[in-house]
């Protein structure tokens, strides 16, 4: 390496790395995959922190203690579950950055594909802090809520994103009629609230995430409960209702398969919430519970973006079939 290609690294480090590698498009839907799946296992281990009343297993931040950047074995169990789950975020902003690195070396550049990438960094670095501050507010219900809305944004970006490594920079195409895609929004909207009850039922309910006393929302859990489960109900009942009326105008076979999908994750979602609420929330099932709340979610965004087609246009040029190849675009 010259000392101008040194120089050039140092100033823009992505255009240096994007002259000189090509990734397939595979990788790339790689790199996209690993960045949602990070942020789905960030949700478990985050649950996993709660429901072993981990939460101040550290109980500062940034550093574990006082005088303790990592965990200590005086601290035990917990200590270690809290500190793991910490450096774990390094795991999902490596995972991201891999993304928005191949994204970038991709050709043609996809001004749009890179920007999803950085959306993601930006949500996890800003929920990084927040969860910092649930810390440091011993654990308040209102913060730990917010702290999961955020990862279930982050969860959104890493889908679209995932999704738009598979399609070209055409203008999206629909595959289905208005009122097709106004019954779906209906049914994103019923799912965002869902996921914004389901937050309250866990501020209010016996799961605080440490074994002192922690505060809970003043709100009668059996009540918002009952409330969570209605929306869930009408969730099942909007996307039934949605394979419905795609079986009725033929839809392409993608928009009704993935409803098809949905609908038996909701089943099994289902399932699992009331099993939990008969037999006094068992952290494993609670758990399951949060892990499957995750992939409804991206259930959800799929059966959205399977709704319209993205062809490759006639300038798109296909990647090279190696992996690494000398690029001559910045």
């Amino acid at each position: 390496m010259t000392r101008a290609d040194a120089v050039a690294a140092v100033r823009n480090p992505l255009a240096f790395i994007a002259a000189r590698w090509t990734p397939t498009p595979r990788t790339v839907q790689r790199a996209a995959l690993a960045a949602l799946v990070m942020s789905v296992v960030i949700v478990v281990t985050g649950g996993a922190v709660r429901l072993t009343g981990s939460g101040l297993g550290c109980p500062t931040w940034p550093k574990c203690t006082d005088d303790s950047l990592t965990a200590t074995s005086e601290m035990g169990l917990h200590g270690a579950i809290e500190f793991g789950n910490r450096m774990l975020t390094y795991v999902l902003c490596a995972a991201v950055g891999w993304a928005i690195i191949a994204a970038r070396s991709e050709k043609p550049y996809r001004r749009g594909l890179t920007r999803l990438g950085w959306a993601q960094f930006w949500i996890v670095m800003s929920n990084a802090v927040l969860g910092g501050i649930v810390v440091l507010v011993g654990l308040n219900p209102y913060t730990v809520a917010a702290h999961f809305v955020a990862t279930s944004a982050l969860i959104a970006v890493a889908t679209v994103m995932w999704q738009r490594t598979r399609e070209g920079e055409a203008a999206p195409r629909p595959l289905v009629g208005k009122a097709v895609q106004q019954l779906v929004w209906v049914l994103v909207g019923a799912s965002v609230l869902l996921i914004l009850v389901g937050t309250v039922v866990t501020g209010a309910g016996p799961h605080a995430g440490d074994s002192s006393e922690v505060e809970r929302m003043p709100i009668d859990w059996e009540n918002v409960t009952k409330l969570h489960a209605v929306l869930a109900w009408i969730v099942v009942t909007l996307t039934f209702a949605l394979w419905f009326v795609l079986k009725a105008v033929d839809a392409p076979k993608g928009p009704l398969n993935r409803t098809r999908d949905l609908f038996l994750i909701l089943l099994a979602q289902g399932v699992i919430g009331y099993v939990q609420y008969f037999t006094d929330l068992p952290e494993i099932l609670v758990g399951l519970h949060m892990f499957g709340s995750a992939v409804t979610w991206i259930a959800v965004l799929r059966v959205m973006l399977a709704l319209r087609e993205r062809p490759f246009d006639e300038t798109e040029i296909p990647a090279p079939a190696a992996e690494a190849t000398v690029g001559t675009r910045a």
